[in-house]
């Protein structure tokens, strides 16, 4: 069984940076798409961003150019680098990972607990 454990988050000051990371086991990572997902308080979980096996990567408008999501197959480890973070980022991150079975199964969906960002003076 596949396991997801992120690490990372806290209270930054606007304009502040945080990594998060993310930890994979039980699973063959460097075959998995992997992205981060966030949810504030009274709102939907929506997409951050998105790294693909081979490392493509893109990201949801509101955070282009601010966040960068890397990953690093010899550590089964995903990152997400948070730049110039603003107040609105705050909220509860998480970790998913989409692990490929066969054709009949499909996709196997993973989350992470979640870790909170918190963006205040």
């Amino acid at each position: 069984q596949a396991e997801l454990v992120e690490f990372g988050g806290g209270l930054v000051q606007p304009g502040g940076s945080l990594r998060l990371s993310c930890a994979a086991s039980g699973t063959i990572f460097n075959r998995n798409d992997m992205s981060w997902h966030r949810q504030a308080p009274g709102k939907q979980r929506e997409l951050v961003a998105r790294i693909t096996a081979d490392g493509s990567a893109n990201y949801a408008d509101s955070v282009e150019g601010r966040f960068t999501i890397s990953r690093d197959n010899a550590k089964d480890t995903v990152y997400l680098q948070m730049n110039s973070l603003k107040a609105e980022d705050t909220a509860v991150y998480y970790c998913k990972m989409e692990e490929p079975q066969s054709i009949q199964i499909g996709v196997l969906y993973y989350w992470g607990q979640g870790t909170q960002v918190t963006v205040s003076s």
